[in-house]
């Protein structure tokens, strides 16, 4: 079911599908500055969990009235939250969607019950970090998924700078280490982004599981859907007779 949300004066395209027989799990793309493209991912988890996809102002179907700061982003994501009734929610994200979702987490630990946190890049980075991702990129090229609509740039700078103001915080490492809901770290071994912000990332909270997989890249449900599937379920205690 489409629906658009009014926050602050702005219509939020969303969408939601699924039996909600064990909560709901909000899905936020990555880029920052891509339209959804997370209708994959939904359908791995639509039999036992209500999924509520969006996308970010000035992105796909929602609004572009240039408000793209950090926290215009969580103010919306707050807006669907209240619009659709919701105590808690899981928050899985897909690169700088698993950015976000963290941050979500961090700025919102009580509404969340839980983060999945796919192929992003971490509250960690620095230029070695941006070298490598750029070598990797120029030497292997990336695939990617089919878009809708294109990318919105002004999004991706504005976006990526919140997250950066947000990373140098003097209380961020004691934020992380104070989060006590369970996190799933799910990253791809042939992604081109360097992983190690991320495997230092799970080193400071205290409730979380990492798996790599082996097969996948940075879309890691193009390379390898039964193992994001797999992942998913299983970090969602989702057994496979209630499919």
């Amino acid at each position: 079911m489409e629906r658009y949300i009014s926050s602050n004066g702005a219509l939020i395209w969303t969408q939601a599908r699924g039996e909600a027989i064990k909560g709901t799990v909000l899905m936020c793309s990555g880029g920052p500055g891509c339209c959804d493209y997370m209708s994959p991912v939904s359908e791995m988890l639509e039999d036992a969990y209500r999924v509520i996809r969006f996308e970010q102002r000035g992105c796909g179907r929602s609004a572009d009235d240039g408000n793209y700061d950090l926290q215009t982003v969580l103010q919306d994501m707050e807006a669907i939250r209240t619009a659709y009734k919701l105590d808690e929610w899981i928050i899985c994200g897909h690169s700088w969607g698993a950015d976000l979702a963290m941050i979500y987490a961090l700025e919102h630990t009580q509404r969340t019950s839980a983060v999945i946190f796919m192929a992003g890049i971490g509250e960690l980075n620095d230029r070695a970090w941006i070298e490598e991702y750029k070598a990797n990129k120029e030497a292997r090229g990336e695939t990617h998924p089919p878009m809708d609509y294109p990318p919105n740039r002004e999004v991706n700078r504005r976006c990526i700078q919140g997250r950066d103001e947000f990373n140098r915080q003097p209380k961020l490492y004691a934020k992380l280490a104070a989060l006590q809901c369970p996190v799933l770290f799910l990253m791809g071994e042939h992604d081109i982004r360097p992983r190690w912000p991320v495997e230092q990332l799970r080193h400071l909270l205290p409730n979380n599981e990492f798996r790599l997989l082996p097969k996948a890249a940075h879309y890691l449900w193009l390379d390898d859907y039964e193992g994001v599937r797999g992942a998913l379920r299983a970090f969602l205690t989702i057994e496979e007779n209630e499919a």
